[in-house]
């Protein structure tokens, strides 16, 4: 009990708008972490802010404060965040804002601050200009004018055709929506069902050529995408290197974009007009009507609501080798509490090269010699992790790069918990921004890509439940047919067993109606199918591998509902000889 009043006592809590202007009335400084009701205030940071109070020991000019935005007006632009932000206000001034956890910035920031308190107070120094952060008025009628513009366009609905997709123009068209200042909140490739196209497009169905739309709409991947006018967002705090002496006056710039970022969305084109203009229209079809947007969304997305505030992110993690022999069951359950989801892991034992591309934050000191000798020892286990606001979470969970500072600015973080007495260097490893755990993941997860056929006796309720479970499992449909396959046809996915007794069975099953040929891409992609897949005899898929494709949905050796390649360069033949247009993912799949 002593230590909640401690925390009390540390922050004051303001949770209405006249407890939030009661508090501009503080002389000095104060910091004020904004919070969601949902996600509460940071604890991350109260280590950091007790110290502080501790160290500097100055009343009357530092108090820490925990606003909630959700009851308070003036936070309205913070509400349905989750990332952490500190705003800074001098005597009844909001004169600075620090998105993020990044404890070296804030803590530079409040003795900043506090110091020029001191000398101002002393007449060492004058008070210095800075330019007020105002935040936008939802109660003005401007602001209440642009809010309920933006909340009735809200959302599009794109469908990028299958004639786009098949010749790959999907990243194309993606690339000049983003580049118009639209946001893709999310998509989805998938074939579409004639009731789906039926409904999506009901108000041309007079046309004479309908049923023939219809049935090239359904034969092969399209691209869903729910589509927004978007919001120009500040970059994350810990993506860059902020310098505190020009902060200042990049937040008033910031804020300045924030302003006017909504008044610019009222005079942007709509979504189909752009790709008019663009000449790309023909390739992709537009729904703005709210009421129809609502309707497709929970069609095509139906937990789309429930995903709006969140923003997921995938990011690359690794347990450097010494952790990972000690301690890997540990830190696992960790991030399994910490609400990650592993999409994907491996050992990997680190080339000296990859090894040191790692450590380059570490390259100055005298112990980088011992550590890329350490780190490449023995495997090392690589993750890749999914979470909301997963990048900013995992930098506030693992801390800092050396022990030195996580115990000085966050002693509760893994660095500290895990640290290893042979190197001060934090034991765990995260990317540094989205755009590089791109590129980590693609390079310590290659894609790969294998073909996969779904038999004709599989019904159509049946496909939807089998390509449910395909995207579960984390992989990506890149290319889709719905064909007869003919004896010439099958050779080329069977060629295999051509010259086998059964393979005249094999051929009538597979001419009793369309089957569904797909390339899955994913790393590790051809054993991961088979897996799912399951043993080829159903009851012994029943008994081995009660989850798998074909113990649910498998009649006999012939009906076992799908097929796959049995290694990579079976696959990369069947998939090329099908679609011949067809890419790889990575080119040394070639």
């Amino acid at each position: 009990m002593a230590g909640k009043k401690r925390e009390i006592q540390l922050q004051a809590v303001v949770n209405s708008q006249s407890l939030w202007d009661e508090m501009l009335q503080n002389k000095g400084l104060t910091v004020i972490d904004v919070y969601q009701a949902w996600c509460g205030p940071c604890k991350a940071m109260q280590t950091l802010f007790r110290k502080l109070k501790n160290e500097l020991n100055e009343d009357e000019l530092l108090h820490f404060v925990v606003a909630e935005a959700d009851n308070i007006v003036t936070l309205q632009p913070f509400r349905d965040k989750c990332e952490p932000v500190f705003l800074f206000s001098v005597n009844g001034k909001i004169i600075a804002k620090i998105n993020g956890a990044n404890a070296p910035l804030v803590n530079q920031k409040i003795i900043n601050l506090v110091n020029e308190e001191k000398k101002i107070a002393a007449g060492e120094m004058v008070r210095p200009q800075y330019h007020e952060i105002v935040f936008v008025d939802p109660e003005a009628d401007d602001g209440g004018e642009v809010l309920n513009e933006s909340v009735d366009q809200l959302y599009s609905i794109a469908i990028i055709k299958p004639d786009a997709v098949l010749n790959r123009k999907s990243l194309e068209i993606k690339q000049k929506i983003i580049k118009a200042g639209f946001v893709i909140e999310i998509e989805d490739k998938r074939v579409l069902t004639e009731q789906q196209v039926r409904d999506f497009y009901r108000r041309i169905a007079d046309q004479p050529d309908f049923e023939d739309f219809v049935l090239f709409m359904t034969s092969g991947l399209s691209h869903i995408l729910v589509i927004s006018q978007g919001n120009e967002e500040q970059p994350a705090l810990g993506e860059t290197e902020s310098d505190p002496e020009t902060e200042a006056k990049e937040i008033y710039e910031d804020h300045l974009a924030m302003v006017t970022t909504p008044m610019m969305r009222k005079k942007q084109d709509s979504l189909e007009e752009y790709l008019e203009r663009q000449h790309i229209s023909q390739f992709c079809d537009v729904e703005e009507n709210i009421t129809d947007v609502n309707h497709f969304i929970d069609m095509f997305f139906p937990d789309f609501k429930n995903m709006e505030n969140l923003k997921l992110e995938k990011i690359l993690a690794l347990l450097r080798p010494a952790l990972f022999q000690e301690k890997k069951e540990d830190v696992l359950k960790i991030i399994e509490d910490e609400g990650f989801k592993i999409l994907m892991q491996r050992q990997i034992v680190l080339s000296e090269e990859e090894a040191q591309t790692l450590c380059k934050e570490y390259e100055s000191e005298d112990y980088f010699g011992n550590l890329i000798e350490k780190m490449t020892s023995g495997p090392s286990l690589a993750l890749v992790l999914v979470r909301d606001h997963g990048l900013q979470h995992w930098k506030e969970l693992i801390g800092p790069g050396s022990v030195e500072k996580a115990k000085e600015y966050l002693p509760e973080s893994l660095c500290v918990q895990f640290a290893m007495e042979d190197l001060p260097i934090n034991q765990l490893y995260g990317s540094d921004s989205l755009e590089a755990a791109e590129r980590e993941i693609q390079y310590f997860f290659p894609p790969q890509s294998t073909l996969a056929l779904l038999k004709p006796h599989v019904t159509q309720e049946q496909r939807e439940e089998i390509l449910k479970l395909i995207r579960e499992a984390g992989f990506e449909i890149t290319q889709t047919k719905e064909m007869l396959l003919n004896e010439e046809e099958a050779e080329k996915i069977y060629s295999k067993i051509k010259g086998k007794d059964f393979y005249q069975d094999v051929l009538e099953m597979l001419s009793e109606g369309p089957s569904l040929v797909m390339v899955l891409t994913k790393w590790n992609a051809v054993s991961d199918w088979r897996r799912l897949m399951g043993p080829v005899e159903p009851d012994e898929a029943k008994l081995l591998s009660p989850d798998s494709i074909r113990a649910k949905f498998g009649r006999s050796v012939l009906k076992n509902a799908v097929h796959g390649s049995s290694n990579t360069y079976e696959a990369m033949e069947s998939i090329t000889r099908i679609f011949e247009e067809f890419v790889p993912e990575n080119p040394e799949e070639n």
